[in-house]
C-alpha cells in the first residue's frame, strides 16, 4: 500500500505540474477545479480503471465523464501521462484547431463525449451505466461532478432515475471544494446536508478527504461493492490544491497563472518533500 499510494501522488504531482504549464502556455482556463479534481483522476486513472490507452474504444473499458468539462486541463494530464497521446499536445490547450479544446470533445482518445453545459454529466453517465446493465457487460461508470454544478436540477432528476434503475454500477463523484464561479457554494447555493439529500434520493453515499489517497481508494472500494443502488463519493477537496496562492481563491476559479505565478506554482510543486510528507501523514 506504500508503494502505490506513493506512485499515486507523484503521479497526481505530476499532472499538477502539467496543468499550470498549459494554462500559463494557454492564457487562459480554469487552475481552481482542475487542481482540486487532480488526486481523484490520478486515483481512477492510475489505479482504480480499466481502460487500454492503446485501445480507447476497447468495449470492457470503464468510462469516465468529466461532467465539469471546464477543468479538463487535469483530465488531459492524466490521458497524456497514461499514454493516449503525446505530452507535446498539451501546449497547444485552447489553440485554434488542437485537438484539446477548452471542454473536451470525443476527438481527443480515451474522452467518451463532449462536456460543456454543466448539469449534464450525471444523465450521460446513468445511460452509459444502463447500456452496460443492456448488453451485459462488467465495465463501470465513472462521473466526476463539480459541486457548484450540482445546483442544477438535471442532476437531481438523474440521481432520482439511477436509484430508481438500481444502477449499482454508476459511480458520481462530486469535487466538493466549496467554490464556484460566483463564490464560495454556501452563499450562492448551500448544498447542505449533502450526504443526506443523497441518502434521500436512494444512494450510497460516501464523504472522504478527496486529496487523500488512502481515502479515495477505500471509497472506489466501497463503491464497487454496493448492490442495488448507485453510490457517490462526496470528495472534500481544496480549491487551487498544491499552489499556495491558488488555494481557496476564487479568482483562480476561471483565470491562468502569468508567467511570474507559473515559475513560483511549478517551484513549490516541485518540492517533492511535500508529497513525501503528506503520503507519511495518510498511513
Amino acid at each position: 500500500m506504500e508503494t502505490k499510494i506513493k506512485h499515486l501522488k507523484n503521479k497526481a504531482n505530476e499532472m499538477r505540474k502539467l496543468i499550470i504549464e498549459m494554462l500559463a502556455k494557454a492564457g487562459s482556463g480554469h487552475p481552481g477545479g482542475s487542481l482540486s479534481s487532480t488526486d481523484i483522476i490520478a486515483c481512477l486513472y492510475f489505479e482504480i480503471m480499466k481502460h487500454d490507452p492503446k485501445n480507447p474504444t476497447w468495449p470492457d473499458r470503464d468510462r469516465f465523464h468529466l461532467s465539469k468539462g471546464h477543468c479538463c486541463p487535469a483530465l488531459y494530464a492524466a490521458l497524456s501521462l497514461s499514454g493516449y497521446f503525446p505530452r507535446e499536445h498539451l501546449w497547444t490547450l485552447r489553440r485554434f484547431n488542437s485537438l484539446l479544446q477548452g471542454h473536451p470533445d470525443r476527438r481527443v482518445p480515451g474522452v467518451e463525449l463532449a462536456s460543456g453545459s454543466l448539469g449534464q454529466g450525471l444523465s450521460i453517465a446513468l445511460g452509459m451505466a444502463l447500456s452496460a446493465k443492456v448488453d451485459k457487460k462488467n465495465y463501470r461508470v465513472y462521473t466526476l461532478m463539480g459541486d457548484g454544478e450540482i445546483q442544477e436540477g438535471n442532476i437531481w432528476e438523474a440521481a432520482m432515475a439511477a436509484a430508481h434503475y438500481k444502477a449499482d454500477n454508476l459511480c458520481g463523484i462530486v469535487d466538493y471544494n466549496h467554490f464556484q464561479i460566483d463564490g464560495r457554494t454556501d452563499d450562492v447555493m448551500n448544498l447542505e446536508p449533502l450526504l443526506n439529500k443523497w441518502e434521500a434520493f436512494g444512494w450510497h453515499a460516501i464523504s472522504c478527504d478527496g486529496h487523500n489517497v488512502k481515502e479515495l481508494l477505500e471509497a472506489f472500494r466501497i463503491a464497487n461493492s454496493v448492490k442495488l443502488k448507485p453510490t457517490v463519493i462526496l470528495a472534500h477537496t481544496v480549491k487551487g490544491k498544491g499552489v499556495s496562492f491558488m488555494e481557496h481563491v476564487v479568482d483562480f476559479h476561471g483565470r491562468a497563472p502569468s508567467e511570474k505565478e507559473r515559475e513560483i506554482a511549478l517551484k513549490e510543486l516541485g518540492e517533492i518533500e511535500n508529497v513525501e510528507k503528506e503520503i507519511t501523514e495518510e498511513e
